[in-house]
């Protein structure tokens, strides 16, 4: 897409911006929990941020994960450069939301469905 719609000049001059290859799951969340804030479209990374306690600025005009705006460390921007750039320069100034971990994101949904298992008749 950067070179389908000319982006590549634009692109070479960003001295912070690094392209990187796909990663897996445990290094890209190593990637994420290390990061200052991130710029998605994704529903994962929108949990994956809230998780980390990461900003999040989300390029979409919707999100099927909506605990990760009211609860967590995300937000919605569209594709509206202003708002995007804006968004950023709160982050850079410490002035984002701080956000939590949902209350049933601890990590032991496996043992709770274990023991709703356990308990059926």
């Amino acid at each position: 897409m950067i070179q389908q719609f000319n982006l590549t000049p634009l692109i070479e001059r960003m001295k912070n911006l690094i392209l990187i290859d796909p990663l897996g799951y445990f290094d890209f969340g190593k990637l994420v929990a290390s990061a200052k804030f991130a710029i998605t479209d994704s529903g994962g990374v929108q949990e994956e941020t809230t998780v980390y306690g990461v900003p999040c600025i989300t390029i979409r005009k919707n999100t099927e994960r909506p605990i990760t705006i009211t609860e967590g460390t995300n937000i919605l921007v569209g594709n509206n450069s202003k708002k995007i750039i804006s968004a950023t320069e709160k982050i850079m100034d410490g002035k984002w939301k701080k956000g939590k971990v949902p209350e049933l994101w601890d990590g032991k949904t496996a043992e709770r469905i274990v023991s709703f298992l356990r308990n059926i008749n």
